[in-house]
């Protein structure tokens, strides 16, 4: 092989050898959420979280799930995306699965009513932590193997709509409404980011929504939550009594709380203080100050994953931004609906904080979905090191990353190649050579 050869094929080894690096943004917003929500879970359960359990229970068990969840998003890490691509049917498959399990015997179990989890063992484990990750995931190929179809077709909208409105049928039967509405919300805005018109979407939603209202008008303790949202002050002690006690602990809070560990609404007040409430808790303890700041990380994390989203599209790596989109949109769907329930501004719903309120399945499919954003963040760096170099770009930070350093030639290699740039370049002929043709090779041969 000749020196050129050489060289070509030690450049593209250097392609291959280019890592990427996680997006240190997207990591500090996750550590400092996951931190705060070791703090508060320790805070707001002190009292047994109305469980007559000990001080330290929650935060135990909390720590116990968090150290799960990390060991999980660590591995999804370590998942190439085309990988997770590549298997994107058989999660959807895994969605109805794990939705239909919660009405085995001896393996769903009703709690407070409704039938959501799925016990294996001593362990129980929550059925729709998992279809989210899983839908976004399937939603996210969709999108990219008939991005097309969606943007000009009808029936390029139909598939997933059909398959949303199974999953949401199937929870609706659990019941779940509040993860209906947010798998719905999460489709609808993905479908837009994929391409298809508005007006398309028009038709859906007009009759999606009598509907919806109809499911809140003829269940009665739905219909309560919304009359008790309207006033909670009108039955503060029946069905108002949640909310009249969260408006109470965010309002004791005033502009800098009072103070970490002193919240009164906790002491088996507030109901589920450390999971559906605990954002209330937060605002009673930190007050505006720490909910501003709760609030810019959630809006750090959906706004640098949006961002990386539609670079990723941009890169024409469309799986890998459609995912980023999905994720996005599912953290700042939830944590808004959770944050509004507490403020009073929504109906109460079973939503939780995400990477702060306490749930071991909710946490650990949470810190699932955090490691393939920080995949996608991971690839696409890499990616945009790659056509740095391949385009020479001298200054690469000018494209957004850090520049690399080229290796230089050894004597022996910078010979070669003055050499291979002095050397005549010889045409191909065809037949004999001709007469003038061998004359001229004979003069460069006296010279």
């Amino acid at each position: 092989m000749n020196a050129v050869g050489m060289d070509n094929v030690r450049q593209a080894t250097r392609h291959d050898e280019i890592s990427g690096r996680f997006d240190p943004w997207l990591m500090a917003a996750m550590v400092m959420l996951a931190s705060l929500g070791l703090v508060m879970v320790g805070s707001a359960a002190i009292a047994g979280g109305g469980q007559n359990a000990g001080p330290w229970y929650f935060l135990s068990r909390h720590v116990v799930f968090m150290s799960c969840g990390l060991i999980t998003a660590l591995l999804v890490m370590r998942v190439e995306l085309k990988t997770v691509e590549k298997y994107s049917q058989w999660l959807l498959l895994g969605c109805f699965l794990v939705l239909a399990m919660v009405w085995l015997p001896f393996v769903g179990k009703s709690v407070n009513g409704a039938r959501r989890w799925i016990y294996l063992g001593p362990a129980g484990f929550q059925a729709v932590e998992m279809v989210k990750v899983f839908y976004i995931i399937w939603l996210a190929s969709y999108l990219k193997r008939y991005n097309e179809d969606v943007a000009v077709k009808w029936y390029g909208m139909l598939k997933p709509a059909g398959v949303v409105v199974l999953l949401v049928g199937m929870l609706l039967i659990q019941p779940d409404f509040g993860s209906s509405v947010l798998l719905l919300g999460i489709t609808a805005c993905m479908l837009v980011l994929g391409g298809a018109p508005i007006k398309r979407l028009i038709a859906p939603v007009t009759v999606l929504l009598p509907i919806l209202a109809a499911l809140v008008y003829f269940e009665p303790y739905r219909m309560r939550r919304v009359t008790s949202f309207m006033d909670p002050w009108q039955d503060q002690l029946g069905a108002g009594y949640q909310l009249s006690n969260a408006l109470m602990a965010i309002g004791r809070g005033e502009w800098f709380g009072v103070g970490l560990g002193a919240s009164v609404q906790k002491l088996s007040y507030l109901p589920e203080a450390h999971t559906d409430f605990i954002f209330s808790v937060t605002a009673e303890e930190l007050g505006l100050v720490g909910v501003c700041a709760v609030i810019g990380l959630y809006v750090l994390l959906a706004g640098r994953a949006f961002w990386l989203g539609l670079k990723c599209v941009e890169m024409k790596r469309h799986f890998s931004g459609y995912l980023a989109f999905g994720i996005a949109l599912w953290m700042a769907l939830q944590s808004l609906v959770s944050m509004g329930v507490n403020l009073g501004v929504l109906p109460t719903k079973g939503l939780t904080l995400p990477l702060v309120s306490y749930g071991g399945s909710s946490v650990l499919m949470t810190c699932a979905a955090m490691g393939l954003l920080l995949r996608v963040s991971y690839e696409y760096d890499r990616a945009a090191r790659q056509v740095a170099i391949r385009r020479g770009v001298s200054n690469a930070a000018s494209v957004g990353v850090p520049p690399l350093v080229a290796q230089p030639l050894t004597s022996a290699q910078d010979n070669a190649r003055a050499a291979s740039r002095l050397r005549q370049r010889i045409e191909p002929m065809v037949g004999k050579p001709s007469v003038e043709s061998a004359a001229m090779a004979a003069m460069r041969r006296a010279r």
